[in-house]
């Protein structure tokens, strides 16, 4: 479920999600969990302290500029922040496309473990019971 909203801006958040770009768009996460909304309140939290950031630098950024119009000055505040935001979520997009690979390389490096532990055990087991197999055959 794809949710498209504003932050402020007149840009549209286009996440996947909710404003806090957790991309879960629903009371259910990617595996199931039910994160009972505390995610996406984080998230939100998140996105809005962002928003707050961008704006403060762009008024600073205009601080620098005195010259401008009040008019001028706040399109490219609007400018700036509109474009502080969109690297901001390229940014989150990356951090997030990078977290799943890494969880799932991780995933596979653990099955393939697990799958060496239990060959190894098998091996260990059917060697031990081959030396007392042997040991009680040869105590005849």
């Amino acid at each position: 479920m794809r949710t498209d909203s504003t932050d402020g801006t007149g840009d549209t958040d286009r996440t996947g999600g909710t404003e806090g770009g957790n991309g879960t768009g629903g009371a259910r996460g990617r595996h199931g969990d039910d994160p009972s909304g505390l995610h996406r309140i984080e998230g939100y939290l998140l996105w809005s302290a962002e928003v707050a950031r961008a704006r403060r630098e762009a008024g600073g950024f205009t601080e620098h500029l005195p010259w401008l119009t009040t008019a001028q000055r706040e399109e490219v505040e609007r400018v700036y922040v509109a474009d502080r935001l969109r690297l901001s979520r390229e940014t989150l997009r990356r951090i997030v496309d990078r977290a799943a690979e890494l969880r799932e390389e991780y995933a596979a490096r653990y099955r393939e473990l697990r799958r060496r532990c239990v060959a190894a055990a098998v091996v260990g087991g059917g060697a031990a019971a081959g030396a007392l197999g042997a040991a009680a055959y040869l105590a005849r």
